[in-house]
């Protein structure tokens, strides 16, 4: 099969906001969208991939006077230091645009232009509330104990001329768009936009400002500047050439392939994005993959546990590659993971040491050991191979459907699945043991040859998503760059069958958890504001109860059978227990950290014998044991063998 370059694939990351440096959140994005793209330039497509930064809105003003700076002062530091680390992570962007970019601003005001001559924008007053942080316009019912319903932090009030966009128009065309195409995935995420935004009445967007002066300017009216996700949401064809002379991409490269981001701005990508598009009459992008958070161990950094996220330090201290395979892996699709650094050190060890490396190092020493490097000489075929080789072979196919649909988690198990039945074909085979007769080294070499077959093909297929490490495996197993493109990854049988290897250092060495744990909080020693931040959010202790009162309290095991959000009510989650004597209705106002679909199945302690009560109209028998953390809540769960009805005493 010839790979001819004549497909696209243009896929982008959010723009990111430098209001402070990069974190462990953004690598994920970025490795996600890098991995598929090496995946499809593999595949032989011709491939775009964007990434960027959103660099106007208030905060930023803000945060410049502080520091007695312009924004473009503040800003360009923090931009430089995420360029440094897409490059520490190996980053394979084709583009990286700036918001502050002439070009891009150039478009933006034309763009602007266009959909106010169209009557798309009309000129009013906006009153109401405004989140800083999140560069977002809220009603009062909107607000969650009269905050922000989307980072809990508090609101200002907003009182100023605007300019509106006349999304109320599009609601029908929106909701025909998220609930008749593939667009948003995982579709988990359609029935939460057209259920709280656009079925309780979608209304204009407020797309200017004039309190600050920090974006791109309104061209036709002074002291206008363009609202932040206007701004933002153009990147994508701006940075291709649409209405500027900077680039000419835009006709090969557009619609996008895939957007990726994080869910909590999934609500501007697939609402008002399609909307301008289609003021626009632009062609609508083709995918938009909306993936969940990493909780860093459901607590703040932590001296106790070693929890050091600075991915600078993590990629230093345990390789680019290994943190790459450690988010990606530990990522379900479409929902939240927690990190911390146990965690990384366990997948590093299990994964990566034990099973890959592991496969690598032994399967090498062996062809050392017994050929001197060389496996050269007759062939014998053994019942234990075809199962192996089929499984190695049919590889390819299950990695490509699970790329295409963005479940890099699951084309990472399939990848450890043959690596896995590789290290258990070494078992079954015993090639010390046909070692020691001269009769069995033919069937020794084709058991030495099939594990480096089956090490050529993973490896090839792991390339993409850790493109660092792999070639030094290739070095060992000396596959040539012919040998390990992706025509090849789908055949057995490639490597010259006088294949000579080179014994080489340990790829993925075992780490020392205990000892790694101590190194770790031995770089956070010295940060003590960090301890007195955690302190600062601790809840003071209540006055002493006795014993008789602690005693009222009824707390038991019970599993989340159905699990639900509540209509205009943005906090509460409406759920159904099975508390061991029957089901059992709770309503918990965790929805803002919490998913539905992620908690079916789990285990959770619940308040018994509390007094039924209504919330937003919804009954509730009981309440969910949950702590508070700074400003989230952690529902506390239970270890599955401990049955339903059990009592907490």
């Amino acid at each position: 099969m010839t790979i001819i370059m004549s497909k696209k694939f243009y896929i982008t990351t959010p723009i990111y906001y430098p209001s402070g440096n990069p974190h462990i959140g953004h690598c994920y994005t970025t490795v996600a969208c890098d991995s598929i793209a090496r995946y499809k330039r593999m595949q032989g497509y011709d491939v775009m991939f964007l990434t960027g930064t959103d660099e106007h809105g208030q905060k930023i003003e803000n945060k410049a006077k502080e520091q007695g700076v312009t924004p473009k002062q503040y800003v360009d530091p923090i931009v430089d230091n995420f360029k440094r680390l897409w490059a520490t992570m190996n980053i394979s962007y084709d583009r990286y645009i700036r918001t502050t970019d002439p070009y891009h601003i150039e478009t933006v005001q034309k763009i602007f232009k266009a959909l106010y001559d169209k009557g798309y924008i009309y000129k009013g007053k906006y009153t109401g509330k405004y989140c800083t942080p999140c560069e977002s316009f809220w009603t009062e019912s909107q607000l969650v104990d009269g905050k922000c319903p989307d980072c809990g932090r508090e609101v200002i009030e907003a009182d100023e001329e605007a300019y509106f966009l006349r999304l109320s128009d599009f609601a029908d065309k929106i909701e025909k768009f998220l609930t008749e195409t593939d667009y948003l995935q995982p579709k988990s995420r359609v029935n939460e936009m057209v259920n709280n935004f656009i079925k309780p009445g979608l209304e204009d967007l407020c797309v200017s400002r004039t309190s600050f002066t920090w974006g791109v300017p309104v061209d036709f009216d002074k002291g206008h500047v363009v609202y932040v996700w206007v701004d933002a949401l153009s990147n994508y064809i701006s940075a291709l050439g649409y209405e500027n002379s900077e680039y000419n991409d835009y006709d090969k490269y557009w619609p996008a392939d895939m957007h990726m981001t994080a869910k909590e701005i999934v609500r501007f990508h697939s609402i008002v994005w399609p909307a301008i598009l289609m003021m626009l009459d632009l062609p609508l992008p083709k995918r938009l993959y909306g993936h969940g958070w990493i909780n860093f161990n459901g607590q703040k950094m932590s001296k106790s546990i070693g929890n050091v996220i600075d991915p600078f330090v993590l990629a230093e201290r345990y390789g680019v590659d290994s943190v790459r395979y450690q988010i990606l892996r530990d990522m379900p699709y479409g929902s939240d993971c927690n990190f911390s650094n146990e965690i990384m050190i366990g997948r590093i060890n299990t994964d990566l040491a034990n099973a890959l490396g592991n496969l690598v190092s032994r399967t090498v020493a062996m062809v050392v050991k017994y050929f001197d490097g060389t496996l050269g000489g007759e062939k014998q075929e053994g019942p234990e191979d075809s199962a192996l080789i089929e499984s190695a072979k049919a590889l390819r196919s299950k990695v490509d459907e699970t790329v295409e649909n963005a479940q890099l988690s699951n084309a990472l198990d399939e990848i450890f699945k043959v690596i896995s039945s590789a290290n258990k074909y070494i078992d079954e085979t015993a090639p010390w043991v046909l070692a020691k007769e001269e009769s069995s080294k033919p069937r020794l070499r084709a058991v030495l040859y099939n594990l480096l077959e089956t090490i050529r093909i993973t490896t090839t297929l792991l390339s993409a998503f850790m493109p660092t490490d792999m070639p030094k495996v290739w070095e060992q197993i000396d596959a040539a760059a012919e040998h390990v493109t992706y025509e090849k990854a789908a055949e057995f049988g490639v490597l010259p069958a006088d294949v000579t290897v080179k014994k080489g250092d340990v790829i993925f060495p075992r780490i020392d958890v205990e000892k790694e744990i101590e190194a770790l909080n031995a770089l956070l020693a010295a940060d003590a504001p960090a301890d007195d931040a955690d302190k600062a959010n601790l809840v003071p202790i209540s006055e002493t109860i006795g014993i008789d009162d602690f005693c009222k309290v009824d707390m038991r095991v019970a599993e989340i059978k159905e699990c639900e959000k509540i209509p205009k009510a943005k906090k509460l989650l409406k759920l159904q227990l099975d508390d061991g004597f029957g089901t059992r209705q709770v309503v918990s106002g965790i929805a803002k950290w919490y998913e539905p679909a992620d908690l079916i199945g789990k285990k959770v302690i619940v308040v018994a014998n509390l007094s039924p009560a209504k919330l937003c109209g919804v009954e509730s028998n009981g309440m969910i044991v949950a702590a508070s953390v700074g400003e989230d809540a952690k529902v506390l769960f239970v270890d599955k063998d401990i049955p339903n009805g059990s009592k907490l005493s």
